[in-house]
């Protein structure tokens, strides 16, 4: 019913640094859900996890061709830490070995840094859709920065527009609607290392800059992983609905699955805005399964 586009899994977890999925553990999850299968993103940047190979995924996804789709990563730092390295040579290799796409992308750097620039300069040459996270801060996070407004997304799309760039996270979809402060865009870690901050809640009253970007920028996708996403639809069960109608043929169902028990609150909302004919059985399709079967190049 669904396929996955955005997970992680590492081949031989970290126990007690990181908590992610072993690759049986995901399966297992997806059996629950009802997912067919997902796009496990390997995760490069050292800002919050320990980075892994490439070769790890491949390896996970070669285990299980039925169930996982590799992407590759590369840290933009990377092959000279310059603005010119060759980063399509790397990007080259990896989608020759099957990988479908570049991500989870989310050094802690700005978006329009010209190493990040470079990377994707490179993806969209070679042709690989590119999935990253986002940030409202420089230091102390994880994620590529950008200001209130999303102007760096904006100039990026501009400069790349045959580049396939997906939204995700926080600091994007609290932009559905117009923030009230700046502060909202996402959450941080006080001094004792506790997550703290708010999202955006109740009614869409105005429309934010992520519709208005989408309405502009046919390379722009919306990535649904992780809980910001179900957050931003189901905060208004009128415009939510809306949204996913207008913008049916970009965006994808996501869990970001992380650790074992993760909850997944998109699957239970999609299924009953369905049900309650909130959304179309198409909608429903395009958004759960169809788009990623079609950018994947599955049957």
């Amino acid at each position: 019913m669904f396929i996955d586009i955005h997970a992680h899994a590492y081949r031989v977890p970290v126990p007690g640094l990181n908590d992610f999925c072993s690759p049986e553990e995901l399966i297992a999850r997806y059996d629950e859900l009802g997912i067919e299968k997902g796009v496990i993103l390997p995760i490069v940047s050292p800002e919050i996890y320990f980075p892994q190979s490439n070769e790890d995924i491949l390896e996970m996804a070669r285990q299980y061709p039925d169930r996982l789709i590799p992407f590759c990563n590369i840290d933009p730092r990377a092959m000279t830490n310059s603005p010119d390295a060759p980063l399509d040579k790397v990007l080259t290799y990896y989608k020759a070995q099957g990988c479908k796409g570049l991500g989870e992308v989310m050094p802690n750097l700005p978006l329009m840094h010209p190493l990040v620039q470079n990377l994707l300069r490179h993806a969209e040459a070679v042709g690989l859709p590119v999935i990253f996270d986002g940030s409202d801060q420089l230091t102390g996070d994880f994620g590529l920065y950008d200001d209130p407004g999303l102007p760096q997304l904006e100039h990026t799309l501009q400069r790349f527009p045959d580049l396939v760039l997906f939204g995700h996270g926080p600091v994007f979809w609290s932009e559905i609607g117009r923030l009230e402060t700046p502060g909202e865009r996402s959450f941080l870690y006080n001094l004792k290392g506790q997550q703290i901050g708010r999202l955006p809640s109740g009614p869409v009253r105005e429309e934010g800059v992520v519709p208005k970007l989408m309405r502009r920028y046919p390379n722009l996708y919306g990535d649904l992983s992780d809980f910001t996403a179900c957050h931003a639809f189901a905060r208004d069960e009128q415009y939510g609905p809306r949204f996913m109608d207008e913008f049916q043929d970009r965006l994808y169902f996501g869990t970001d699955m992380c650790f074992p028990t993760m909850p997944v609150a998109l699957t239970g909302l999609m299924l009953r805005w369905r049900d309650e004919g909130k959304i179309s059985p198409v909608v429903f399709d395009k958004i759960a399964r169809g788009n990623a079967a079609r950018l994947l190049g599955l049957a």
